[in-house]
């Protein structure tokens, strides 16, 4: 089911245009407050915008010109939110059927269908279970059962995995991963790795706007906002081209490789290069590196097994070691060094 929307709530400022083909997943990542569950309730029709279209394949959701607005249950679409949200009176098994059994069908093919959907996720075990006797795991895959068992056709997800344990997060990933498969849906989330692996697009939102989207791979491989580049772990610095290289809006000039067909004189561009590129000193380095830069240490945080090294605009990764060899500490005067084989510059 291929869903396309417009949509404005000034209250929010939120302006957004987007497309969900048939059979895709595509995932939503912004920092907070850059409208993800809004746009998801409008999408599910819990709000109602000021201005914009829906439709889903041949269903008018809402058009405001028109005065068109479809109520929630009337949608196809199922909303998956943080909280399992399950009937605490009713079994695991009834909280499913409650889905199909809320559209017309029989309690026989509801609780039939419960039981399927049960075994999908990989909770059978649970059918007979009250939410109160279910960890948080095992809630949230009796709640994706549920939200399944509806059929709908356009599945949202409002970050389904934040209120789970740590330890439990993998295998839900899997369970998404498997029951999406082929399934149009939209999931909101803050983590790279839901994106990566079960999202075939990416929405990257910034204050309510789109600032790219795209295939996965493409958006996280080469990022244009600065919020894209901070989940794909890149520094990403933004302005205009002078001279092959990018001008940012602070000064600083980073030059990298480029396609002189893409990126012009003057054009917007964007510059990005991995924090594991850029080299730390305490004095300002001679010889080849063409991109130095003076800065101020702000934060030092443990990342794998090297330390990044966080600066205003950039950041680094280096090893322990040189971290005390250097004596980096937050208030640290020092040069940031990237050579501009590192660094690749493409239209913003």
């Amino acid at each position: 089911m291929s869903l396309h929307l417009t949509a404005t709530v000034a209250a929010r400022g939120l302006d957004v245009s987007i497309d969900v083909q048939g059979g895709h997943t595509v995932a939503i990542l912004g920092p907070n407050g850059s409208g993800k569950s809004t746009l998801l309730a409008v999408i599910a029709g819990i709000l109602r915008p000021d201005a914009g279209r829906a439709t889903l394949d041949d269903a008018t959701l809402f058009d405001t010109a028109s005065g068109t607005w479809l109520p929630p249950h009337a949608r196809g679409t199922g909303l998956l939110a943080q909280d399992p949200l399950l009937f605490p009176h009713l079994s695991a098994l009834d909280n499913v059927a409650f889905a199909p059994r809320s559209t017309g069908a029989s309690r026989a093919r509801s609780r039939e269908l419960a039981r399927t959907w049960l075994e999908r996720v990989d909770a059978t075990e649970l059918a007979g279970r009250k939410p109160s006797a279910l960890s948080g795991g095992q809630a949230q895959r009796v709640a994706i059962a549920r939200a399944l068992a509806a059929e709908p056709r356009l599945l949202l997800l409002d970050e389904p995995m934040a209120a789970l344990d740590i330890t439990v997060v993998p295998a839900m990933r899997q369970v998404l991963r498997r029951v999406l498969a082929g399934r149009s849906a939209v999931i909101v989330t803050h983590d790279v790795l839901d994106a990566l692996l079960l999202a075939d697009h990416v929405i990257v939102m910034e204050s309510g706007r789109i600032v790219e989207q795209g295939p996965t791979k493409d958006v996280l491989a080469r990022p244009r906002s600065t919020f894209g580049a901070g989940i794909a772990g890149l520094n990403l610095a933004r302005g205009l081209v002078e001279g092959g290289a990018v001008r940012t809006p602070s000064g600083l000039l980073v030059a990298g490789l480029h396609d002189e067909s893409t990126v012009t004189e003057g054009a917007a561009a964007v510059a990005v290069f991995s924090p594991g590129a850029v080299s730390v000193h305490r004095e300002r380095p001679t010889g080849s590196p063409r991109n130095v830069f003076a800065a101020v240490v702000r934060e030092l945080e443990p990342h794998g097994s090297q330390v990044r090294v966080q600066t205003d605009q950039i950041s680094a990764d280096v090893t322990a070691p040189v971290v005390a060899e250097l004596d980096l500490l937050p208030g640290a005067e020092v040069f940031l060094a990237v050579k501009a084989s590192e660094v690749a510059i493409y239209p913003a």
